[in-house]
């Protein structure tokens, strides 16, 4: 499962809302790449895919590829905004290293 922080949800519904995505929900995933060998992605979409997990908490509904939730069970997502904000934060239990930026990270 993958967890939403109400700071989060605020900023999501926010974001949705802004660009008119009434009825979408948040995609999350892994690709290959950045200083410690993954990044993170993260979407908004409103189509389910073949293979995909998905789940709901906090009211928000969350979808990740198959592949890419080995990587992300038991992550938060949680946002940070103000001036030393960093965005949008994925607390992944499962990243052994990651990179300063926190963008990436390898297991």
């Amino acid at each position: 499962m993958i967890k939403v922080t109400e700071s989060a949800k605020q900023q999501a519904l926010k974001l949705m809302a802004e660009d008119g995505k009434d009825g979408y929900f948040i995609r999350v995933g892994v690709q290959g790449g950045g200083c410690s060998g993954l990044m993170y992605q993260l979407d908004f979409d409103n189509e389910d895919k073949e293979g995909d997990k998905a789940f709901e908490d906090n009211g928000i509904k969350i979808v990740v590829d198959k592949k890419s939730y080995l990587y992300l069970i038991g992550t938060t997502l949680d946002f940070s905004g103000g001036l030393n904000g960093k965005g949008f934060i994925f607390s992944n239990p499962n990243a052994d290293r990651t990179c300063g930026c926190g963008e990436s990270f390898s297991v």
